[in-house]
């Protein structure tokens, strides 16, 4: 029986995939990635732009619309992945108190694979690795990031869990 923190920081629990399972907060591309898309985006854009652009001087029409088409829509693809990585940052630096609070009291028994509270609050008894990632995330407002097969996990009972959505007012 060890900590949640000391099982993540063991590696054959990041090479088994548990450290994944007791994450406290979904992975976030870095402001460097961000960046990083926009160069990306703004390169593809050019290039597009630029054939565009040789359309123009070639009198090729194909060239000048589907050049413009593209760059306009890479564009548009270049800002909506920058938003919704800034949106993630955002989510996850809004609820990283509230994770880091379950996640460092929280701990993982080996033999029956279940995560407890040794002092029995916020919850007395066992939860799956699963439960346990759908609890802490949905507390700390990350529960739009969940994997589809954890949203899908169903808590026990008593188990006291903010509403899907609902703004934390802690």
């Amino acid at each position: 029986m060890r900590t949640v923190p000391e099982t993540c920081a063991d590696p054959e629990s990041v090479h088994s995939g548990l450290s994944d399972r007791l994450a406290r907060q979904p992975g976030t591309a870095s402001r460097g990635d961000s960046v990083l898309h926009f160069v990306e985006g703004a390169l593809m854009t050019g290039v597009c732009a630029g054939l565009a652009y040789s359309g123009t001087q070639g009198d090729k029409p194909l060239y000048t619309i589907g050049g413009s088409l593209v760059a306009v829509l890479l564009l548009v693809g270049t800002i909506v992945v920058i938003r919704g990585e800034v949106r993630v940052r955002g989510a996850v630096a809004a609820g990283e108190t509230r994770a880091g609070e379950l996640w460092r009291s929280a701990s993982y028994c080996s033999g029956c694979g279940s995560v407890f509270y040794p002092d029995g609050t916020p919850w007395q008894g066992p939860l799956t690795p699963e439960q346990y990632q759908k609890y802490v995330w949905t507390e700390a407002g990350y529960d739009k990031q969940l994997e589809q097969k954890v949203k899908d996990v169903t808590l026990p009972p008593g188990i006291p869990v903010r509403q899907t959505g609902a703004p934390d007012h802690a």
